[in-house]
């Protein structure tokens, strides 16, 4: 098992009191944990045949272009409605209280494609889950979703079935 837990800064109550919210700006300010992340990342993202990264924004950005540099990758991204200059597709996915929507370039996916998703974190799974969506509209396939870290207690899983998924450090509680 990695010791990744000891670069990510826990704090409580942010955004709100009773959330406890868990850094990766600690990781990033560390270039031993980022490098360690990375390589783990790396292991991951070989081993499914990825043949394209998309990071979603904005965390996911930081290490979706770190892993494409490294693999030798295209990268695609995937953001928040409004910020893409060209044509979109854009899928919407539920919160807690209502909806998100989240788009990417219709260009950015190639039939056919092995997809490897990238963000910071799993918590409930309906950005990621989107993103899925997204990439196979577009005739991608998804190879797999790699992200830092996972909360387990949240209900990312039933969204996230049928897809493969890793991440390197869990934090089972709130």
């Amino acid at each position: 098992m990695n010791d990744l837990k000891k670069y990510v800064r826990s704090v409580p109550d942010f955004p709100k009191k009773g959330v406890r919210f868990y850094d990766i700006t600690s990781l990033l300010e560390d270039p031993s944990g980022f490098k360690m992340a990375l390589g783990l990342m790396e292991e991951y993202l070989i081993s499914r045949g990825a043949e394209k990264i998309l990071a979603i924004e904005s965390r996911g950005f930081i290490f979706g272009a770190a892993l494409a540099d490294r693999l030798n990758l295209p990268l695609a991204v995937v953001r928040k409605p409004g910020k893409l200059p060209g044509k979109t597709v854009s899928q919407e996915y539920d919160l807690e209280y209502g909806t998100d929507r989240i788009e990417i370039h219709e260009d950015a996916i190639s039939k056919g494609e092995k997809i490897a998703i990238v963000d910071d974190l799993i918590a409930t799974g309906g950005t990621l889950s989107a993103a899925c969506r997204l990439v196979e509209r577009l005739g991608g396939e998804i190879a797999g979703i790699s992200t830092v870290i996972a909360l387990p207690f949240l209900p990312y899983e039933k969204k996230l079935k049928g897809y493969d998924y890793n991440y390197l450090v869990a934090y089972d509680s709130e």
